[in-house]
């Protein structure tokens, strides 16, 4: 694990809240905005983005929790700014909180964590599982 970042550093992200984005489950469509379940991808994803440069070739990261608190609706179309901040790196997890906004309009706040494993760990928990 490369140590690239510390406790307060950001990255951003933006999306596009498109049709596929909204929430539609085997009942049919709920609602014509951003679902919960698409917003909670893209914060694990925000918080992702760190460990993207920081996990090395042999190595993958591995979510842990993500919350999300779903304050507001984001409309098909509108443009949605995730910034995630490192809270902390405690061995190799990493744990981000992340506010999400359209505009100055704050949809959205939470945490996420991850796990930087190496990917023969990562394959070794899952063929236990198999078995």
């Amino acid at each position: 694990m490369l140590p690239k970042f510390q406790v307060g550093d950001r990255k951003k992200f933006e999306r596009i809240v498109s049709e596929e984005d909204t929430a539609n489950f085997e009942s049919g469509a709920v609602h014509e905005v951003y679902a919960t379940f698409a917003l909670t991808r893209d914060a694990e994803w925000s918080g992702r983005l760190f460990v993207l440069e920081m996990k090395e070739e042999h190595e993958e990261g591995i979510g842990t929790f993500v919350n999300v608190k779903h304050l507001a609706p984001a409309l098909i179309g509108e443009k949605v700014l995730f910034e995630a901040m490192i809270d902390e790196i405690k061995g190799n997890e990493v744990n981000c909180s992340f506010q999400a906004k359209v505009g100055e309009r704050l949809i959205a706040e939470g945490k996420t964590g991850q796990k930087i494993l190496t990917k023969e760990r990562i394959g070794k928990i899952f063929r236990e599982i198999e078995k």
